[in-house]
């Protein structure tokens, strides 16, 4: 079976916390694993290898877990930090998560290299745009008020738009015939100026925010901004989610493969 890693989500020591006072907490959340292992997959959540409780002599390192998976997911959570794309935050509350995006990044880069699949969802999608140079709105109803209300609370997953896909671009390719498609949208935060050598698949009507872009390079380096692993598979309404899971488990076995044949 195939081993798949998840990138952590990360709760910060806080002393008014009534559970774990005081202790970083990193987790899963469990749709993400689940969406995963409807394939032949194993899927391990990978820990943030550095932090002030790191043990001496500790292995660990973002290499090792590259080492030994197969794929990596980078999941959704906390915004990213406008520090990490060089700029301030417009107001405190979006101050984001900075250790999470420094972690992330470099577990990205980590499985760039040795030519291992990358899969972003949501945050995740924004932090392969961000460590490629590009930005995000810190806002989207700050700085793109004509945009579409991407995030509703109170409805949560069930907040949806209608998404284009890019015709003749890989992700088009995954679904012929077909140019438009319903998705969920939970973000408030959302690519700006895509980063070196990534290429939008997707956006948002009629707003136009990007909704999936890829990297052009060596390796297979992909985000979608809506969250597959929260669609009802039950609702044909929505997009079918399965040929994006495929391609990125086909990628993944493929290139295990070719490493035991060498």
């Amino acid at each position: 079976m195939l081993k798949i890693g998840i990138s952590a989500c990360f709760f910060h020591a806080d002393p008014n916390r009534a559970i774990f006072k005081g202790m970083t907490l990193q987790y899963i959340e469990q749709n993400v694993a689940h969406w995963l292992m409807q394939r032949e997959v194993l899927a391990f959540m990978v820990p943030s290898p550095d932090g002030a409780t790191r043990r001496p002599g500790s292995r660990a390192t973002v290499d090792a877990y590259a080492d030994e998976l197969d794929g990596l997911l980078l999941m959704g959570g906390s915004d990213v930090c406008p520090a990490t794309y060089h700029e301030v935050p417009l107001r405190p509350e979006w101050n984001g998560d900075g250790v999470r995006d420094d972690y992330e990044i470099a577990l990205l880069r980590a499985f760039v290299a040795q030519g291992k699949p990358v899969l972003g969802v949501c945050r995740g999608a924004q932090i392969i745009n961000v460590a490629q140079g590009g930005t995000l709105y810190q806002d989207i109803a700050t700085q793109r008020p004509d945009a579409l209300n991407h995030r509703n609370w109170a409805i949560y997953e069930q907040n949806c738009h209608a998404t284009a896909l890019i015709a003749a671009t890989p992700l088009a390719k995954l679904y012929p015939g077909t140019s438009l498609v319903k998705t969920n949208s939970i973000h408030h935060q959302a690519i700006k100026d895509p980063g070196r050598e990534l290429v939008v698949e997707a956006w948002s009507e009629p707003d136009r925010m990007v909704e999936a872009l890829r990297w052009t390079g060596g390796s297979y380096l992909f985000g979608v901004q809506w969250h597959p692993e929260f669609h009802d598979p039950t609702d044909r309404s929505f997009v079918d989610d399965t040929p994006i899971l495929d391609n990125f488990i086909a990628v993944a076995a493929n290139h295990k493969a070719a490493a035991y044949a060498l």
